[in-house]
């Protein structure tokens, strides 16, 4: 039976594997199917059910669950294990057969379709912001998008390679987390002309009812031409960098570089006094500094690469050096065939863009960083991929989840970062300075961040 992948899809799969699982993998076509060994060693395990939806950009997959725990294999999370790309198995779906495990379900298949994101190609079904929302996915509409799947099949996978090579030790992983927070509106009022100030200062009074907040906002304009005073309400960052101190944490900030829509980029340049004395103080105390790019950088490749090398410039200007560079795109604006490719090109060393604006949970299947690669293309790339789990104002706003500032909020979040502590992932979770709207955010966030 032909398995439809490439050669580059398998080398990159064995190496996704082989950092799951550790020692070195190869996968090999063979007449009925494909077969997983671990180089120099006996024993395979035998793939005899490819999909060729795995390869199609296409929300219109078959779908069906598999109660494993009934078959003797054992579940990280609850049953039954949901399984795009079949209507129905056969029982049982794992068995030995002539000494090889057998597995009638396309496992390798399903990875390269959720984390290659195979399904989003070409897409014309998109939002207002032209993103391909969780409502058009397979995952949305199957209801499985708040579970890692991946994860799971993986966990599978490694419970039948402990039975070919009973003597081997997997890799294990630890719970981890990644917060960072993009850098829309470092501050409500510092960027401000007379005019914008003179709005803001309304919507204080009309909108948010913060009265006191409307009289002290001329005083912090004013006091904030070579800093953000600290009075200023989306002046957050010492407080976000001590929640990460105080629990081992370190936060990426991800600065705007540039202007590609004046309505929807900020307001501040990162050349601006106050911007470099903030990247100076989130450098000294030991956080991140990355890029996000504008509006409309995602099918703007050279715009991408632009606004890198003006935030390294003024980096360097202020003796900042990093190890590494990443970011997430401005609205998670993100066009799988184009953006992937320039982030890459950019020389970024990783990208944390990929979860829904209008739902939380693991677009990519995964919480685990991962390393790209372009299925349009049919490249591995040189760029990790950090997938976002949770986005503040996706659980919160009323435009898209709604929870609003309260418990089930809070919960939400917590049930998403239980679903990774439990496959031993990764809770990448994306807070804005400026998404502080109560006494609630700021419960919310610090009880995330704390429950290790």
């Amino acid at each position: 039976m032909k398995y439809l992948l490439s050669d580059n899809v398998l080398h990159w799969l064995e190496s996704i594997i082989s950092e799951r699982f550790g020692y070195k993998w190869t996968l090999l076509r063979v007449s009925n199917g494909l077969s997983l060994q671990i180089v120099g060693s006996q024993g395979e395990i035998l793939f005899d059910t490819p999909f060729e939806g795995f390869t199609q950009a296409s929300s219109d997959q078959p779908f069906t669950r598999w109660d494993a725990e009934r078959e003797g294999w054992s579940l990280v999370l609850a049953k039954p294990l949901p399984s795009p790309g079949a209507t129905n198995f056969p029982s049982p779906l794992i068995e030995l057969k002539g000494g090889v495990y057998v597995i009638h379900y396309d496992i390798i298949g399903l990875i390269f379709w959720m984390l290659a994101r195979v399904e989003e190609v070409g897409r014309t079904d998109l939002d207002n912001h032209q993103r391909f929302p969780a409502s058009s996915s397979h995952a949305f509409k199957h209801g499985y998008l708040d579970r890692p799947i991946v994860d799971e099949w993986l966990n599978i996978l490694g419970q039948v390679i402990q039975r070919v090579w009973p003597g081997i030790e997997l890799k294990q992983h630890l719970f981890t987390m990644n917060v960072s927070h993009d850098v829309d509106m470092p501050a409500r009022y510092a960027f401000q002309n007379f005019k914008g100030l003179v709005r803001t200062m309304g919507g204080d009074l009309l909108n948010r009812k913060e009265v006191a907040a409307a009289i002290k906002a001329p005083w912090i304009w004013l006091n904030s031409k070579q800093a953000i005073h600290p009075k200023d309400p989306a002046n957050t960052f010492d407080w976000l960098m001590k929640q990460s101190e105080e629990n081992g944490l370190m936060s990426a900030f991800y600065f705007i570089c540039g202007r590609t829509d004046a309505s929807k980029d900020a307001k501040y340049d990162p050349e601006m006094p106050q911007i470099r004395k903030l990247m100076r103080d989130i450098h000294q105390r030991g956080h991140e500094i990355g890029l996000h790019p504008s509006y409309n950088t995602y099918n703007r490749p050279e715009e991408i690469a632009k606004e890198l090398n003006r935030l390294r410039k003024v980096c360097g200007e202020e003796g900042i050096s990093q190890s590494q560079w990443g970011g997430r795109m401005h609205f998670l604006r993100w066009n799988q065939g184009i953006t992937l490719e320039a982030w890459a090109d950019a020389g970024m060393s990783y990208d944390s863009t990929l979860s829904y604006a209008d739902r939380p949970g693991f677009r990519c299947g995964t919480c685990f960083e991962y390393p790209a690669f372009d299925a349009v293309r049919d490249k591995h790339l040189p760029l990790r991929i950090r997938p976002l789990v949770a986005m503040d104002c996706t659980v919160i706003a009323e435009r898209y989840l709604g929870l609003g500032s309260t418990e089930m909020a809070y919960e939400k979040f917590n049930e998403l970062k239980n679903h990774c502590r439990k496959v031993g992932g990764n809770f990448t979770l994306l807070w804005h300075n400026s998404f502080f709207n109560s006494p609630k955010d700021f419960d919310i966030y610090h009880r995330l961040v704390s429950e290790r």
